[in-house]
């Protein structure tokens, strides 16, 4: 049986705000940092390499 309103406000309430917190931060991160993250997650690092090789200015 699902818990009453009451009990999940807070916890909805925390996660909302975190979710918030967390929009601000990433939303100047360029997708290909997100993806060269979630490559290292994923044990691909000679795929996470390769595109972080692509995000090095050039001189």
């Amino acid at each position: 049986m699902p818990s009453p309103p009451e009990t999940r406000r807070p916890w909805a309430s925390w996660q909302r705000r975190h979710l918030e917190l967390c929009w601000r931060q990433d939303c100047d991160i360029d997708p290909l940092i997100l993806r060269a993250r979630l490559l290292h997650r994923q044990q691909a690092r000679g795929l996470a390499v390769s595109i972080e090789q692509e995000l090095l200015p050039l001189v």
